[in-house]
């Protein structure tokens, strides 16, 4: 992305995680080139400031979920508005309102689908799974992957194992 940045003529302070800081403000044409150029690459260019809140939400979620290795110091709501500088209650009304979920329910799903590729992928067992996505306890993750999936974690892991032989 950086590299497209720059044969527009624009000078990106920082690219991270599909976000580019840039110096200048693009000037129409600059603009329409840089649409085009992130359509062509499955992006898109997000100019109002709360679709760019709801991105951030939803890369800091992807982030904790999938990269972190340390579980969160405090709760996701106060982690979110610590990490973004706004009210958490203005964050998840935004987010459910633009989206039709909360921001609670979309943090669980990627924490659940980052389970089943521990459990069928990385052969880890429950207890190493649940120790390292930082769940309280065994029982807790087993009831929300049934929650969420309809399915407990042995039938989708005989499921999916039988998929891949």
């Amino acid at each position: 992305m950086k590299d497209a940045l720059m044969r527009l003529g624009l000078h990106p302070l920082t690219v991270d995680m599909g976000v580019a800081d840039i110096r200048e403000n693009p000037v129409e044409a600059q603009q329409q080139e840089l649409r085009l150029a992130l359509a062509n690459a499955g992006f898109e260019l997000l100019e109002d400031r709360r679709d760019i809140l709801i991105q951030q939400i939803k890369n800091i979620v992807i982030e904790v979920v999938y990269f972190s290795k340390e579980p969160l110091v405090y709760n996701l709501s106060t982690y979110l508005s610590t990490r973004l500088d706004h009210d958490y209650t203005y964050m998840s009304n935004l987010f459910s309102e633009r989206l039709a979920i909360t921001i609670e329910k979309f943090y669980i799903f990627h924490k659940i689908e980052r389970v089943k590729t521990l459990l069928v992928y990385e052969g880890l067992t429950l207890t190493e799974i649940a120790n390292r996505m930082h769940y309280s306890s065994l029982a807790h993750l087993s009831s929300q992957f049934k929650k969420i999936t309809g399915v407990t974690t042995s039938q989708y892991k005989q499921q999916n194992d039988r998929k891949h032989l």
